[in-house]
């Protein structure tokens, strides 16, 4: 099935035509479809026609709940699990060995060793101690945060907050412009239209030019918005383009561990992240949801070393040749900037042991002592981190969380709405931005901690996913971060618990879908 539409770029119209349901898509759920009714099917027969084989399977359920309780996931994990395996016998259990792991497949893990070549070294010592002696509670989050991620501490480098799409869309072509070695492009979702057409141009012209040129896109995130020959089509300009994690089809959670990384590197010494994909109603050149309210930021200064190597990394796994590059990966650099900051990446074992994210918004909460301002789009916590937001609030913090008004799926807004109550109890203040739907991951904390990235408050993200962000400790952007969640608040409604009474039939799907929005 064709869809066709319409856009104009620089007053020209150009027609772009893509395929609604992709082919290989539909082939690979077909084949995942069948590979999972055979296995289940094959245990079922044998269950009634082998004798006593029923009995090893009633022993393999009970042994599957064993290693469901006694594992170390989060218990909302667990829960949801436990009751398709209890529920649905014999089915339950071989749906939990097939889609319950979290952890990369064999093939990544191999290449994984193969990348530590491009990686670099930097002793933080000196670094550590200086901001130790300026605050403890920031030396022990940057600690933390290093640990987990193993990324690095830096305060050489300075770093710009954009509180919309078209002003980073502005700021990213000039510097694209000005490329004058190796270009990395690495994102979710990239759509033909204007942004993703004028920076092609600018990538195509550079390639020209001898600028190393490289590009990773999701595969499962560009289903719709990308043709299918669209790495061949970049291969033409001399772009070296890759999609993460192809999708093939088979009984495994390929479906699972997206790259929802946002990063553009420019020669090594410049770095755009944030929330913005390379996509149309990302700068509102085309409403889907009323008006997309996203942010970013730039880096400029030895810690987009961090965003080079996170590009690296998903560019390398992708790749079935061997990995080279032209230029050095690392160049030095010093910017003169007030604070510090940790780019850092985020995602499943045996990459990232613990849910980076999780812990540095965790950590980030527990040393407010003023006010928490969150924006986000989703809002799907587990327990834990639900506990870390009403503790906050509880001991006095001025805890906000602003949400869309105008959701982009409206299950997923039903399960956010489910939260409402219980934060609304513990004192937290719930705002819908009502010019239309916010993307913007946003976090910060008595005007000295920030975070800025693709981190959404939900499963996916906070599980899932490969993610990135920039930790950040009295960065002179942090102003200008306040400002603009200060502005978007004004336009945004306060949820009250009058505002916020669902009838009985609205509560009880919402609970039955939350139960089970971990393994969404």
């Amino acid at each position: 099935m064709k869809i066709t539409y319409k856009y104009k770029i620089n007053g020209k119209e150009k027609e772009r035509m893509y395929t609604y349901i992709p082919l290989r898509y539909i082939l690979a759920f077909l084949i995942t479809l069948v590979e999972v009714s055979a296995i289940i099917g094959i245990v079922i027969v044998m269950c009634l026609y082998v004798p006593y084989f029923y009995i090893l399977a009633y022993l393999t359920e009970m042994g599957c709940v064993l290693k469901i309780i006694s594992s170390d996931n989060n218990p909302d994990y667990k829960v949801p699990w436990l009751l398709v395996v209890l529920i649905l016998p014999v089915i339950g259990f071989m749906l939990y060995f097939i889609f319950s792991s979290r952890t990369l497949k064999k093939k990544y893990v191999k290449k994984i060793q193969s990348l530590d070549k491009f990686g670099f070294d930097k002793d933080d010592t000196l670094l550590f101690n200086k901001i130790n002696s300026e605050d403890d509670n920031a030396y022990r989050q940057a600690k933390m945060a290093t640990n987990i991620s193993g990324c690095h501490l830096y305060n050489n480098t300075s770093v710009k907050y954009f509180p919309s799409g078209e002003e980073y869309f502005e700021s990213l072509l000039v510097d694209l412009k000005n490329a004058e070695k190796f270009i990395f492009v690495d994102y979710f979702i990239i759509e033909e239209g204007k942004f993703f057409d004028s920076v092609l141009e600018v990538l195509k012209e550079k390639a020209k030019l001898g600028v190393e040129v490289k590009m990773v896109y999701d595969d499962i995130g560009c289903m719709k918005t990308l043709p299918a020959n669209f790495q061949k089509h970049m291969n033409v300009y001399g772009i070296q383009a890759v999609p993460f994690s192809r999708l093939k089809g088979g009984a495994d959670s390929e479906f699972n561990n997206r790259n929802h990384r946002k990063i553009t590197v420019i020669d090594g010494k410049i770095g755009y992240t944030g929330g913005i994909n390379l996509a149309d109603e990302y700068i509102n050149h085309v409403k889907r949801f009323g008006h997309w309210k996203d942010s970013g930021v730039r880096l400029e200064g030895q810690a987009v070393w961090e965003l080079t190597k996170l590009f690296v990394f998903d560019f390398g796994i992708n790749v079935k040749q061997n990995l080279e590059f032209k230029n050095c990966l690392y160049p030095e650099i010093s910017k003169t900037e007030n604070g510090y900051v940790i780019p850092f990446g985020d995602g499943p074992n045996p990459i990232y042991d613990r849910n980076v994210g999780k812990c540095v918004i965790q950590n980030m909460l527990a040393n407010a002592s003023k006010y928490a301002y969150f924006t986000t789009p989703y809002l799907i916590m587990d327990n834990d981190l639900c506990n870390s937001i009403e503790s906050a609030s509880l001991r006095g913090v001025d805890v906000r969380i602003i949400v869309p008004h105008i959701p982009d799926k409206k299950i997923v807004f039903g399960i956010t709405k489910s939260f409402y109550s219980r934060l609304l109890k513990a004192g937290v203040k719930i705002y819908q931005y009502t010019p239309g739907f916010i993307h913007a991951k946003n976090y910060l904390v008595d005007d000295v901690y920030g975070l800025v990235g693709t981190i959404n408050l939900d499963y996916r993200s906070l599980v899932h996913h490969f993610e990135n962000g920039v930790w950040m400790y009295k960065t002179t952007c942090l102003k200008d971060l306040k400002s603009d969640i200060l502005k978007t608040l004004e336009v945004s409604q306060e949820i009250t618990a009058d505002t916020n009474k669902p009838n009985l039939l609205v509560r009880f799907f919402r609970s039955i879908v939350r139960i089970f929005a971990p393994l969404l």
